[in-house]
């Protein structure tokens, strides 16, 4: 058991998948009438969620999964693309013996959730798109490193400070592999196959993602919906309660 600075319990797990061993650090605890939270991190990084998944431990338990390779999970058999990152998130979710979860996904990680969600409708209640990726607009390597450039402008150095660490552990090659895979994987043509209700969580300032898309986004699902909130793509890190309401009004509402 860890301890957050925030002050919450940190339970860290670890579960064999055939893509690798996955951890994933577990806040809260289960409350009635809510459901779980499983969240799937961003392009190679985790730590950054730590903060906004604790304000999720308020009010239910909340687990961030990392993906294979990345942050504190094992090392996969090879490279990887989405549909095998969410094939591995799928196996973790079998083995939890989780009920009936609400999926939530952070910029690429919306990707990930979003196939697992297709893959899992008996498991998934709803799912949340934070920040989602690859915009249309920005999606070759050459635009979407781009639009990082404009967002990473408005993100604080304590983000990159957090950061460091598990890009340098992941590797520039592997990096760049996902950031390639992610490019080649288009999100909005999984929503409308998501059975479940979909929030998408779109920063003011997101300059990796349009709020045009995100919009569409919503009006793509089939039972959709669209907030705003404060800050730009990593708004997570800069106001981690800012997601936990908008969370927890669709949790206790599909419970």
């Amino acid at each position: 058991m860890a301890v957050d600075p925030r002050g919450a319990d940190v339970d860290v797990q670890h579960r064999a998948t055939s893509w690798g061993v996955v951890r994933s650090r577990v806040v809260g605890r289960p409350r009635d009438g809510v459901p779980e939270v499983v969240v799937v991190h961003g392009l190679a990084v985790a730590d950054y969620l730590q903060p906004a998944l604790c304000e999720l431990g308020t009010w239910t338990r909340a687990h961030l999964v990392e993906l294979p390779g990345f942050s504190g999970s094992g090392e996969p058999p090879h490279p990887m693309d989405v549909g095998q990152f969410a094939d591995a998130v799928v196996q973790w979710l079998d083995a939890s013996g989780l009920d009936r979860v609400v999926l939530v996904g952070h910029s690429s990680g919306t990707q990930v959730a979003a196939h697992v969600a297709v893959r899992r409708p008996h498991v998934t209640r709803a799912l949340v798109l934070a920040s989602p990726t690859m915009d249309p607009r920005f999606r070759s390597t050459r635009r979407i490193l781009l639009a990082w450039r404009r967002n990473h402008a408005l993100e604080p150095p304590s983000l990159d400070e957090r950061h460091t660490p598990e890009r340098q552990r992941a590797g520039l090659r592997r990096v760049r592999h996902a950031l390639r895979v992610h490019l080649a994987d288009a999100l909005e043509d999984v929503v409308p196959s998501v059975p479940v209700p979909v929030l998408v969580l779109y920063g003011d300032q997101d300059r990796i993602c349009t709020e045009a898309w995100a919009r569409e986004l919503g009006e793509l699902a089939p039972d959709g919906r669209f907030r705003l909130v404060p800050g730009a793509h990593s708004f997570v890190w800069t106001a981690p309660s800012a997601w936990s309401a908008p969370i927890e009004e669709l949790a206790r509402e599909v419970a």
